[in-house]
């Protein structure tokens, strides 16, 4: 591979002109988004009680370091503690888990949550993420520690692919969220996080993006 093809491919890429497109977008999605965000954050704090931004575990980002991550509430408060520990919740976190930590007509998401989550709304404030470092524009899905163990026991052909995966930022859309989102389960997304990092380049991350509003306009996949 010569100098000038590394710059748009591979680990080059990734560290250099990818972080700098990162900064650069970030800060005019910011712009674009700031009416969205304040109107959202209005709704969710009119039409239920709790925080604007949602109070869930720590996610697992390059290299395996945790962070946390910043997003719209879209269910009622203390959503994740209780489906974790409250008894009542307790068929239900047994569903969440055997549907690759994934819920559909989850009773603890709001009207205006619903809505959020439909269109991607709930993932503005990870540009905030984006610019600190924690993660990429585009790139594999964001997992959680438990999530990533207890995942890797059902579909155990994962677990190699796992350390590759990590080896990115997570990204707030990519190849899998453009795939077909929640309708993939782990196995399927781990497959398809691989292979982002296999052919990381600036040519694909661009095609992502374009394809990124049209799955957002159209819900394809989201719960």
């Amino acid at each position: 591979m010569t100098e000038k093809t590394s710059l748009f491919t591979g680990q080059m890429y990734n560290v250099t002109l990818k972080r700098l497109m990162d900064i650069v977008l970030s800060l005019i999605l910011l712009l674009l988004f700031i009416i969205p965000a304040v109107i959202v954050s209005i709704c969710i704090k009119l039409s239920s009680k709790g925080p604007i931004f949602a109070d869930v575990p720590e996610r697992i980002g390059e290299h395996g370091k945790k962070y946390k991550m910043y997003k719209f509430r879209s269910m009622i408060e203390n959503a994740h503690q209780l489906l974790t520990t409250d008894p009542r919740f307790k068929k239900l976190y047994d569903e969440y888990k055997k549907g690759s930590y994934k819920l559909y007509n989850d009773p603890r998401v709001t009207p205006v949550g619903r809505f959020i989550r439909k269109h991607s709304l709930d993932e503005i404030p990870q540009i905030i993420n984006v610019l600190k470092g924690d993660m990429s524009l585009i790139g594999p899905r964001a997992y959680y520690p438990d999530e990533l163990k207890e995942q890797q026991k059902k579909y155990p052909h994962a677990q190699k692919l796992v350390k590759k995966v990590l080896s990115v930022k997570p990204g707030i859309t990519g190849l899998w969220q453009v795939s077909g989102r929640s309708e993939i389960n782990f196995g399927e997304r781990i497959v398809i996080d691989a292979q982002y990092v296999d052919k990381l380049s600036l040519k694909n991350d661009i095609i992502i993006i374009l394809k990124t509003p049209y799955v957002m306009l159209t819900v394809k996949g989201a719960v």
